[in-house]
């Protein structure tokens, strides 16, 4: 039993106090789920932080097992938490590189030995039966196939399951889950969900699961909580909590009629095999064509781990494929994104992508990170760039791998750099100064299509709302105003009010600039309302192209996700 009474967190921003939970109370029955559901920022995360004991608080209690726990309790009862509760926080990947099942190995070590070193296989007596018990935990998340493949290779969906495994190796007393399926497609989502389920009937422990999906909390939740701005405005049966929740989501801004049809990229005949030490081959690409349309809205779904993203990534220029061409549309002229030429860089220029797992720099103003990307990618900096280029003795070569680079997550980039034998300061002696004023000239336009207020630009990613935050993020992704948008599931964590205001502003983007955008997402209310066109694809095939609506079918018919059964329009009003 978890009964929580008057929880208030304050935190403090530039000397100035700010309140994220305000005397918050609820409790959590044995073999009950609570949902916790509200806009980005309302406070759900720190809650579970709290009752996780990583998060201190400022008044009130909460008891656990008869356990009470106040502010400032101590490193006992920390240790107490710590040893009873388990966590899954959004968008954390944080694993264990290495095969996926050493991750569990290493928590159940911990119950052993209080670290989580890896045993010896070949020295340590209890190997074998951490193996075993660690399997189990694999099976019971979908991912025994997985077992030995590498951590970092897992698609996100996957990674979240692993993530899952972890804590139920733990042997919690309290479950805590934030955003449990966020990074899934249907399949893995109605396993997770059901999972849940059992876990809930199995351990008959209070489980708390935070999530911005209506259908998981309708699936899911024996009641739901609704927060905003830190209070808990209602407790009680989903549909009616839901319901007030959603009142005032923003009406759909209508898609715009699809540009005149002529292709600015051309995949054809694209062929690769990817294959794992000791797993063997996981994704074989064959003979796969496409063209994706000037001024068009793109989507790629599928399943969870169906090589969505690993295609994205090769259309992107970011993995070469064994065979076959990519090619865009530059300048009038055709330009095979694969291999180098000279005029490759200002075709990157033109193009701009955001990641799965995006972040702002968290100490940096919005404008110190806009200027920054002018610097890369405003209308001088490659000219500007090659002459420094030419006075550093750096090649052709070696500065187009720098400007492809600026594109990929920071493991990558930082690998890339140390086979040239540079550091991230060369970016400053490359490229050009930004001044004041030409973020300013560059914010506006975007800033207008985008919704967002100016002032954020001298904030920091702290100081505004988890909305702003992403919209922020695309417009640093819009500034330079590339041609073509490439989204790797970015909003896949967003509240459903949040995510329409998100979606209203790509579909402003798209008519305002008629920017071609390309986006990989798990959730289908997005893709229905966000493209034009939607391309099926599943074990790295192309299984179908076509109208959204009818797409988005299709996946959720293969993926048997009778969590999708709920009507969530019923919800809302407009």
């Amino acid at each position: 039993m978890l009964e929580v009474c008057n929880i208030v967190k304050e935190y403090e921003f530039n000397n100035e106090k700010r309140r994220i939970l305000d005397n918050i109370s609820f409790n959590v029955a044995d073999g009950e789920i609570l949902g916790i559901t509200g806009k980005s920022g309302s406070g759900k995360t720190t809650i579970l932080k709290i009752l996780r004991g990583i998060e201190d608080f400022d008044s009130g209690f909460f008891e656990l097992d008869g356990e009470k726990i106040e502010p400032n309790a101590g490193k006992d009862k920390q240790k107490f938490l710590a040893c009873t509760s388990a966590i899954h926080l959004q968008r954390n990947f944080g694993l264990w590189n290495g095969p996926a099942i050493e991750n569990i190995i290493r928590k159940l070590n911990f119950q052993i030995e209080g670290h989580e070193g890896l045993p010896e296989p070949d020295d340590d007596l209890n190997y074998d039966e951490l193996y075993e018990e660690a399997m189990y935990y694999m099976r019971l998340v979908g991912l025994e196939h997985k077992a030995r493949h590498s951590a970092n290779l897992l698609s996100g969906g996957e990674k979240q399951r692993l993530i899952l495994a972890r804590q139920l190796a733990a042997k919690p007393r309290l479950l805590l889950l934030d955003e449990p399926v966020t990074m899934t497609g249907p399949d893995t989502k109605q396993d997770m969900l059901d999972l849940i389920k059992n876990i809930k009937t199995e351990l008959n422990i209070p489980i708390i699961v935070v999530s911005h999906l209506p259908e998981v909390h309708l699936y899911l939740a024996d009641r739901v909580a609704y927060l905003e701005e830190g209070k808990i405005i209602e407790i009680g049966e989903a549909e009616k909590v839901l319901k007030h929740f959603l009142k005032d989501i923003e009406e759909q801004v209508p898609l715009t009629d699809k540009a005149d049809g002529r292709p600015i990229i051309k995949v054809t005949g694209l062929s690769n095999r990817f294959v794992l030490l000791r797993v063997g081959e996981v994704l074989k690409f064959e003979d796969i064509s496409l063209e994706i349309n000037k001024g068009e809205i793109t989507a790629f779904i599928g399943p969870s781990g169906a090589g969505k993203t690993t295609l994205l990534k090769m259309i992107a220029g970011l993995r070469a494929p064994k065979e076959g061409d990519i090619s865009y549309l530059h300048d009038g002229n055709w330009m095979n994104i694969i291999e180098f030429t000279l005029q490759r860089m200002d075709l990157r220029r033109k193009m701009s992508i955001m990641h799965q797992e995006f972040t702002l720099s968290p100490h940096s103003t919005i404008r110190d990170q806009m200027a920054f990307k002018l610097r890369l990618k405003g209308e001088r900096s490659l000219d500007y760039a090659r002459k420094k280029a030419i006075e550093l003795g750096i090649s052709d070569e070696a500065l187009d791998t720098l400007y492809k680079i600026t594109e990929v997550n920071e493991d990558e980039k930082d690998k890339a750099l140390k086979e040239l034998n540079l550091s991230i300061d060369i970016y400053s002696k490359l490229f050009p100064l930004i001044t004041r004023e030409n973020v300013d000239e560059h914010a506006v336009e975007v800033f207008e299509a985008l919704d967002l207020p100016l002032s954020i630009l001298d904030k920091t990613p702290y100081q505004i709302s988890g909305g702003e935050h992403v919209r922020a993020y695309i417009a640093l992704a819009l500034v330079s105003r590339p041609e073509i948008l490439i989204l790797d599931e970015p909003f896949g964590d967003l509240d459903p009010v949040t995510l329409r205001d998100v979606t209203n502003s790509l579909k402003r983007i798209n008519q305002t600039f008629g920017t071609s955008i390309i986006f990989v997402s798990h959730h289908m209310d997005f893709v229905r309302e966000a493209a034009h066109r939607a391309i099926l694809i599943d074990n790295a095939k192309i299984i179908m192209d076509g109208k959204p609506d009818q797409v988005c079918g299709k996946l959720v018919e293969m993926s048997h996700a009778k969590y999708l059964d709920h009507d969530i329009s019923e919800l809302v009003d407009n």
